[in-house]
């Protein structure tokens, strides 16, 4: 009697291989390789300017790359660019939403374009919406609404679609802590459904605590990638961030 095969793991839902990318001429990324499995929570950071956002909008299909491929739930983006913008949601680092829209508008826009049916779009927006402390100004406009408000509108429109890849740029700048706390309970619930994260940002202790696994890129290279615990050691991800750029500094 043949044995049960043992079961495979689950493939990776981004992969990045080889990516490069210039700017007239001048190469700002160089070579970049990594994957994200189902069910994690990705960290990459790194100093302004190092090559975190234009990696991060190549992979949200929002800038096209010179080098390489980015596959999302094994589609590429080059070659299917819809197919991998329909299982992923991208937050950028600046909440532009158009103002001449109420919230609600906005998310009813954003459930259209994902095809989320009325009565699962009501559940979620109405469940997200509580838990961030917006429900009662979704029928203002959002040209009327602080950063904080639009970082929680653009992020209830992120999660409505329960995107297969949800990738976030400094995803908790203007948030309260109640919001933050709220965001990263969303995140761990999206995960937990098999769902993975791509997440950029400069609170390392925030990144140390939520992430699987961290890379760290400096001046367009990967310098370090691993589980949290082998980025880290024995130090704290800030102290190994800063021996880095002192290393840098003195190189």
């Amino acid at each position: 009697m043949v044995a049960d095969s043992v079961r495979q793991p689950d493939p990776p839902i981004l992969v990045v291989e080889g990516y490069s990318k210039s700017y007239g001429g001048k190469r700002v990324v160089e070579d970049v390789s990594l994957s994200v499995l189902p069910g994690s929570i990705f960290g990459f950071v790194g100093h302004n300017g190092a090559g975190k956002t234009t990696l991060i909008r190549s992979i949200a299909g929002a800038l096209s790359f010179d080098e390489g491929d980015i596959r999302i739930c094994g589609k590429s983006v080059r070659t299917d660019p819809v197919a991998c913008k329909q299982v992923t949601a991208y937050v950028p680092d600046s909440p532009d939403v158009y103002g001449f829209l109420t919230g609600m508008q906005y998310l009813d826009y954003v459930a259209d374009l994902f095809c989320v049916g009325s009565d699962e779009r009501a559940r979620r927006i109405d469940g997200y919406a509580k838990r961030l402390g917006i429900e009662d100004r979704l029928g203002e406009m959002v040209s009327a609404y602080s950063h904080g408000m639009r970082q929680k509108l653009v992020m209830i429109g992120a999660f409505l679609h329960e995107p297969r890849l949800l990738v976030l740029d400094e995803p908790f700048v203007g948030l309260d802590p109640e919001a933050a706390y709220e965001l990263r309970t969303m995140m761990h619930e999206l995960t937990s459904r098999g769902s993975a994260i791509f997440l950029s940002s400069h609170v390392l202790d925030t990144v140390e605590k939520l992430c699987d696994t961290i890379a760290i890129i400096r001046q367009g290279s990967i310098i370090r990638l691993g589980t949290t615990d082998e980025v880290r050691g024995d130090e704290s991800l800030e102290q190994v961030f800063l021996e880095l750029a002192r290393e840098a500094r003195n190189g």
